[in-house]
């Protein structure tokens, strides 16, 4: 299996971000590392060796880039209006840098957005608001509210990074009808602390005429990486 190692510095964040690259070829899938997660998480939580089959045989290519959560929503030290605007320069970072390298590498345009846990709220709001550059969204076990991490504050940077917040209010023709381009999966077990979370988001999609699927796993399915390892699997094709 092609395992590659790819730094950079970003013009986004003023810093070096590194990234995990498996698979030669396929459509490129795009990996957000769960809760102040790393680049590696996936392959140190055995998600790659689980999708061995669809990366040696040239079906999929997965992008699993870093996070800055401990810079962002997880950083006590600073107060929240910096946190969410250090989150907004993640936002250019995957938006301005990283696709467009996964574009200079993989002619597939297919791009699939997926992550579990906070991976999966980091997943799902990119693909939502861009989903010009996106066909696939698997989300397992998020949640799509980040009100906790604002102590209270409030401004366009929470707003707009808060789907359970812009979605409702999503007016925009030719935006809403490039979401429902997407195919968006939704995936929780039965005991999945994100369950509510996830279903009530789902019912706000709903309400704006987006379909999608809304998977839910019995009986007594965990948030847990070993649930995640067979939820990629089904939905990953």
């Amino acid at each position: 299996m092609h395992r590659q190692f790819v730094k950079w510095w970003s013009p986004s964040l003023g810093r070096e971000m590194e990234m995990l690259v498996f698979g030669h070829a396929g459509a490129p899938v795009l990996v957000f590392p769960s809760s102040m997660g790393r680049f590696y998480e996936w392959e140190d939580f055995h998600m790659i060796d689980t999708v061995r089959h669809q990366i040696e045989n040239g079906f999929n290519q997965f992008y699993c880039v870093d996070s800055v959560d401990g810079e962002s929503f997880y950083n006590k030290s600073v107060d929240p209006f910096t946190r969410f605007a250090r989150y907004s320069q993640y936002e250019a970072y995957i938006k301005d840098e990283v696709i467009p390298f996964i574009y200079n590498n993989n002619p597939n345009r297919f791009l699939i957005s997926t992550g579990a846990s906070f991976g999966a709220y980091h997943a799902c709001n990119m693909a939502l608001k861009h989903p010009w550059y996106f066909g696939k969204l698997i989300a397992m076990s998020g949640k799509y509210d980040i009100r906790a991490f604002t102590n209270g504050h409030y401004d366009d940077n929470v707003y707009f990074n808060n789907p359970v917040d812009y979605m409702p209010n999503m007016n925009d023709h030719n935006h809403l009808e490039a979401i429902r381009r997407v195919d968006l999966r939704f995936v929780a077990g039965d005991h999945d602390i994100c369950l509510d979370a996830t279903r009530y988001f789902c019912d706000i999609l709903y309400s704006k005429g987006i379909w999608y699927e809304l998977d839910v796993w019995s009986p007594g399915v965990i948030h847990d990486w070993h649930e995640w390892r067979r939820m990629i699997l089904k939905h990953l094709p």
